[in-house]
């Protein structure tokens, strides 16, 4: 399973890529995307929107079922992957790359804490 090292993650399974603090970068990762097998649907946020960590903000439909994707920290959405709703398909291909759903503003920095590391989501999805 890839978990790369210099993403932070979610027990619900997004990742998250805070190097370009204070905006983060959101995707599922790469267990997500192969339990959900062939995905088919995505149903993205709208920019602009204030979002609360733990609401439910995008959704992603594969053949086999849907899924929430919640927002792992609070702020504001300032860029959507346009391209995922044309070609859902990609976040099977490159869940970690091209794949990434949405951007997000931080609003309270104190929610990267609860984030989890590698190293625990591994131990997560065991």
């Amino acid at each position: 399973m890839n978990i790369p090292e210099e993403l932070s993650y979610t027990d619900s399974h997004e990742w998250i890529d805070t190097r370009m603090d204070p905006v983060v970068t959101v995707g599922i990762t790469d267990h997500a995307q192969s339990e959900l097998s062939e995905l088919v649907y995505v149903e993205l946020p709208s920019v602009g929107i204030e979002v609360t960590r733990g609401d439910s903000i995008a959704v992603v439909e594969s053949v086999k079922a849907a899924s929430d994707i919640y927002a792992p920290v609070s702020g504001e959405i300032v860029e959507i992957n346009t391209k995922l709703e044309e070609n859902p398909a990609v976040l099977n291909k490159d869940p970690y790359g091209k794949g990434w759903l949405f951007k997000i503003r931080l609003s309270d920095p104190s929610d990267l804490d609860d984030l989890l590391d590698h190293k625990a989501y591994a131990d997560e999805i065991g």
